[in-house]
């Protein structure tokens, strides 16, 4: 359970005009700032007397000790007895690495030669040509971040290539990502940590009969494989002499966009674009570790999780990404959050008390306005709302400047509302009918991230900001950022139900029959 004096500043502040808590806040809610990014906490049910309260939860629970235990290779993942070690991939040096840091940081080598000479030219197709096609097959953590990547600096990649993925088990999806590919120009790349992750190795087989077709036994040559399994892919592939790389076991799919899952992104964006977006999550690994609390962005926003899903009660998280480049990262967070901290039993096996990481949702701004926004103002609840504004640096200034007032007025509007005498002095003449319905209650938290000049580095230092955001939060609430037993019965289940299906063995759930003998 939440400390007594937590409790007692919930009290005090739930029901708080949030204007006069931004006018109180002139210090604990000013603007943070990491690797290029700022925070704008001021729209928080907090003040400086509360956020005190939570850097002392963060002391008791040890999460400075925390911080330390993850960046010196200790054990941070407990059911598997392993580090996290996805940061030592972005580390810019082998120097100060050892050990198994250091082995991951050398993991990259191997596919870095290979994108570039595929690049050049030195690795051609069976026919001596140029591949033209980068078919990416992956799922998850091995699909959401490379697709972030290479959709965020779409207009920047190299136009030699053509970049297509694949994740879904739907055959159509396959179908889409081969269309208008010639098969004896195209690269097929399969991304599974385990390479037993059916949906990957589904389409991956049939991607392997497609190239097959056309080329033969040369379709082998024609393919890369990244995993940590070496022994299944070369098994399935039928060849030792398989591209394939690693995908060390001690980085989670979810966090494993540094790795050798970003092959087809390497290809297709370039060398440059990879080593600025690690250069900017290696900025904001230097910044989690070494600011202190209060100056410290992924603890405060981690801080900020916990007061409002334990604290205040709140279920969902709104991210609004106002910028076309981070269109997909809400979906990329889904994954990151929600899988890493969604969990109700500590590691000791203990039933944790009060809630733990919110439902995560929310798109691209200024498309959600017309849409879900209504929802935002002027529903029967209020959810935290999380704005980032991070336009390019030579964007055009008229859309930038639309872009940035959309923003700000969408946040201005759910945290101060519209009132009855607002609407009153405005539309003097509105029937009363139609002047409650455009009542907005106002008080609704929000909060921004703002970058002045988005790029690969700033996405980068994004991504680990979360990351680090996430952990942190973890270990606030008391569970194992790193696991995924709900991620793993769901695939132990369907297993079962695919086996009875080809088998016409009954069914023992009565619903579950009565769906499937539809079919």
């Amino acid at each position: 359970m939440p400390k007594a004096d937590l409790l007692a500043h919930k009290a005090r502040l739930e029901r708080a005009n949030l204007a006069d808590l931004a006018a109180a806040t002139a210090v604990h809610a000013s603007a943070l700032t990491g690797a290029g990014w700022s925070a704008h906490l001021e729209r928080q049910r907090l003040d400086d007397a509360a956020w005190h309260a939570l850097y002392d939860l963060a002391q008791s629970v040890g999460l400075p000790e925390a911080i330390e235990a993850l960046f010196s290779a200790k054990t941070v993942n407990p059911s598997e007895n392993r580090p996290a070690l996805h940061w030592a991939l972005r580390t810019p040096s082998l120097n100060g690495l050892d050990g198994e840091a250091l082995s991951v940081r050398e993991s990259l080598e191997p596919a870095s030669i290979f994108a570039e000479r595929l690049r050049t030219g030195a690795i051609a197709t069976a026919s001596g040509t140029r591949f033209e096609n980068i078919i990416h097959i992956g799922i998850g953590g091995s699909d959401f971040g490379p697709r972030l990547l290479a959709d965020a600096f779409h207009m920047e990649r190299d136009r030699r290539f053509n970049l297509r993925f694949c994740a879904n088990l739907d055959p159509i999806d396959l179908d889409l990502a081969l269309e208008g590919c010639d098969p004896h120009k195209s690269l097929v790349i399969g991304v599974s940590k385990s390479f037993g992750t059916e949906e990957t190795l589904y389409n991956l087989t049939r991607a392997k009969a497609w190239l097959a077709a056309a080329l033969g036994d040369k379709a082998a040559d024609h393919m890369a494989l990244v995993t940590s399994r070496p022994d299944r892919a070369h098994a399935w592939l039928g060849t030792a002499k398989a591209n394939c790389f690693d995908m060390p076991a001690s980085v989670g799919g979810r966090f494993s966009i540094w790795s050798n899952a970003a092959l087809a992104c390497q290809i297709a964006l370039g060398p440059q674009i990879l080593q600025d977006f690690h250069a900017g999550a290696h900025e904001m690994d230097t910044h989690f570790k070494t600011a202190k609390l209060a100056e410290n962005l992924p603890c405060r926003l981690a801080l900020l999780d916990y007061w409002n899903a334990s604290l205040i009660g709140y279920p969902m998280r709104v991210v609004l990404a106002y910028a076309r480049r981070l269109r997909f990262l809400p979906t990329y967070l889904q994954q990151l959050e929600m899988e890493s901290n969604g969990k109700s039993v500590g590691p000791q096996g203990i039933r944790l008390q009060s809630p733990t990481a919110p439902a995560l949702w929310g798109g691209e701004g200024s498309v959600g306005q017309h849409s879900y926004h209504q929802w935002l103002h002027q529903s029967g609840q209020s959810v935290p709302t999380e704005f980032i504004l991070a336009p390019d640096a030579n964007s055009e200034t008229a859309g930038r400047r639309a872009l940035t007032a959309h923003a700000l007025a969408q946040a201005e509007v759910l945290a101060n509302g519209r009132s009855h005498a607002d609407i009153q002095e405005e539309e003097p003449d509105l029937p009363e009918a139609i002047a409650a319905q455009k009542i907005h209650v106002g008080g609704r938290p929000s909060s921004f991230l703002t970058h002045s000049a988005f790029g690969p580095k700033a996405l980068g230092a994004l991504i680990a900001l979360y990351e680090h955001r996430t952990y942190a939060a973890g270990v606030l609430w008391g569970v194992n950022s790193f696991d995924q037993w709900g991620v793993e019965a769901g695939k132990t289940m369907a297993g079962r139900l695919k086996a009875a299906l080809q088998m016409g063995t009954p069914l023992e759930d009565a619903v579950t029959a009565k769906i499937a003998n539809g079919f």
